[in-house]
């Protein structure tokens, strides 16, 4: 609703003009966004824990209606009994810049004008249910007079705000927000809403990743699509602006796995662009422009959710590491700019991404940059997937990475300088054949390789799980550190198994084995797992303990055919990933037993099948008084039984 001037204050509320269908619409929309944002959509006037004024209801508040008499926004939205949120709506996108405008200028600075309240965020809505919703919000600088747009890494927030995010924004007195997340729960029903829309428009599921990785390469620019062009224009633009970052990145060979192609008939390409549209709004409306430059993984969940729950990721052969997983990994291993890390089975670059943030948390510039730029390597065999690490990577700040398209055992990584820049270069197995001849200077390795399948002709032969592990660790430097996620299987198997585990801690030093929790890659299909952490190129030690650890809760709970975070829920990671980086540099750490659950323990030589399983090593419980009791009534139960039924078998035979 448009702001009346002053000479309109007087004027009967009965001869307004009333708002049409199309601004009911975006009433509605925002009053539902800023439920599901988790703000007390109440009356403050009647329910003490309210914070949403809706129209003339703010004018009950004295000192607001003392500054804008009867004039009033769509919504107020109390931040404190000093502090509000204006938002300004109108039915027309076209009309963004005013609906901003009349919130920063017409109704916040008006207020702003008092004494001592103030107007500290301003927003315009504009849009409808059938053109979709823009959001544009700014934030009040008081020395400057005036409200700037809310800025994360200089990318604007596209979305209402959460209540976090506003009082980040009042605590820090500033537009420019330090720290940005988007809560899973929004991330995924995004995700999920992106999977619907484009089912209905029947666009393939092997399709759906690379056409979202290429949607997010078109908004890297300073503009975005324009969403009424034809098809045929709408789709090009797209492809024009995605090919123009890939080649700015060195990576324009990739552009062919991830390109747009409308089909031919006009209705269907009429159907396909508007789920291309709808979904670029989906993606606005979770700030995937500011999540881009965010220091979470959040474009990680963001292809974890589609993927994994929106049915790609069997399509296209993934099994993606969850991010709490490769967090975890890059926590224990202590990843710095030091080192140089390398993925052979990288699938979406999960792994890479959190190593890289870790490194960033911990670096001044300079160091993230030269880490950046020279020391992540990771290969996936499938060109499409490469495709999507290397998008994931270029949202990072970087394109020019070492991910390639390749079976990663027919490669190898060498040493090379680059500029003066110690890093390395991938070479053929052949050349990498020559071990005296080249120097290895993978540090640390992070990686989740293929599950072999029981009964297909690559379990039978050379891509056993173990055979990816033995080429990370060739590729190693001495003293470098590997984990890698396995089949729990991998470490009870005999035959080939057992052989490889001998050869194993003949070659190498095991620090840990972890046992995480059953479904952790729910829904996807996949056997018990573990981790193991080695040190390369040196024989374990025969008096040396390992860390056996079993997880039984991992902060997750499954909901709905979906594994999601709940901090009611338990989370044996993070309780002991501190333990886990302190055992792996320091291994004669005391370490508490705690039955079923962790202990330090020599590798039991003499077990036949030498099984390497912290399930082999971990204390039971001792029994309970309770417990012996019910034993001993049990071996008398059982007793009895067996002389009743010998005393019958002897009365049959006389």
């Amino acid at each position: 609703m448009s702001r009346r001037t002053r000479s309109q204050k007087s004027v009967n509320t009965t001869r307004q003009k009333k708002p049409t269908d199309s601004e009911f619409q975006s009433y509605t929309y925002i009053k539902n966004e800023l439920k599901e944002l988790l703000w007390n959509v109440s009356n403050p006037n009647r329910d003490a824990r309210g914070q949403l004024y809706t129209q003339q209801e703010c004018l009950q508040n004295n000192e607001i209606s003392l500054q804008w008499g009867k004039q009033h926004p769509e919504y107020v939205v109390k931040l404190a009994e000093d502090k509000f949120w204006v938002i300004e709506a109108k039915p027309k996108t076209d009309d963004i810049d005013l609906a901003f405008k009349e919130a920063t200028k017409d109704y916040g600075q008006e207020l702003n004008k008092h004494a001592f309240v103030r107007a500290m965020v301003a927003t315009g809505v504009a849009g409808n249910d059938i053109d979709r919703y823009l959001v544009k919000s700014a934030f009040w600088v008081e020395e400057k007079k005036q409200f700037v747009p809310i800025q994360f890494e200089g990318r604007e927030i596209t979305s209402l705000l959460t209540p976090e995010i506003c009082r980040r924004l009042i605590h820090e007195n500033t537009p420019y927000l330090k720290e940005f997340d988007i809560p899973d729960g929004r991330l995924r029903k995004a995700a999920d809403d992106i999977n619907d829309t484009f089912h209905a428009a029947s666009i393939k599921k092997d399709i759906r990743a690379s056409v979202v990785a290429m949607m997010l390469l078109s908004l890297l620019g300073p503009t975005e699509p324009n969403y009424n062009d034809t098809p045929d224009v709408f789709v090009n633009d797209i492809n024009s602006r995605g090919y123009e970052t890939l080649k700015r990145n060195g990576k324009q060979d990739f552009y062919k796995h991830i390109e747009i192609h409308l089909p031919e008939k006009e209705d269907a390409k009429l159907k396909f662009k508007e789920a291309l549209v709808e979904a670029f709004f989906m993606l606005r409306k979770i700030n995937i422009k500011a999540a881009m430059r965010t220091g979470s993984d959040v474009l990680g969940r963001f292809y974890e959710t589609f993927l994994k729950y929106g049915n790609g990721a069997k399509d296209l052969g993934i099994v993606l590491t969850p991010r709490h997983i490769t967090e975890f990994a890059a926590h224990v291993l202590n990843v710095t700019h030091n080192d140089l890390i390398y993925d052979p089975t990288c699938g979406t670059a999960g792994f890479l991404v959190s190593a890289f943030y870790r490194v960033r948390a911990n670096s001044n510039p300079d160091q993230l940059e030269t880490f950046r730029l020279h020391q992540i390597f990771g290969i996936d065999q499938q060109p499409t997937v490469t495709a999507l690490a290397i998008v994931n990577m270029i949202f990072r700040g970087d394109g020019k990475n070492n991910i390639v398209n390749d079976n990663c055992l027919a490669r190898g990584i060498i040493g090379q300088t680059k500029n003066g820049q110690k890093t390395a270069a991938f070479i053929s197995r052949e050349e990498a054949a020559d071990e005296k001849k080249f120097k290895r200077v993978v540090t640390k390795v992070l990686m989740n390789p293929p599950f072999a399948q029981e009964g297909k002709k690559k379990a039978q032969s050379h891509e056993r799980e173990y055979h990816f592990v033995n080429h990370a660790l060739e590729q190693m430097e001495d003293n470098g550190l590997l984990f890698s996620i396995l089949p729990c299987s991998t470490m009870v198997k005999s035959g080939g198994y057992k052989k490889w585990r001998q050869d194993l801690l003949k070659e190498n030093t095991l620090l840990a084995a972890i046992t995480f929790v059953p479904d952790l890659f729910y829904p996807q299909s996949q056997p018990p797992s573990l981790c193991i952490i080695v040190k390369k190129g040196a024989r374990h030690p025969q008096e040396q303990n390992v860390l056996w650890i079993k997880i039984r809760s991992d902060g997750h709970r499954t909901i709905k055919s979906k594994r999601l975070p709940d901090f009611s829920v338990p989370n044996d990671l993070e309780e002991v990933r501190t333990l886990v980086q302190t055992f792996i540099f320091n291994p004669i750490v005391t370490v508490e037993n705690v039955p079923k659950v962790q202990k330090a323990a020599k590798v039991d030589l003499s077990d036949p099948e030498l099984e390497l399983i912290p399930e082999a090593y971990l204390d039971d419980y001792p029994p309970t008084p309770d417990d012996i009791q019910q034993g001993v009534e049990e071996t008398i139960r059982d007793t009895v039984a067996y002389l009743i039924r010998r005393g019958r078998e002897g009365e049959l035979l006389t």
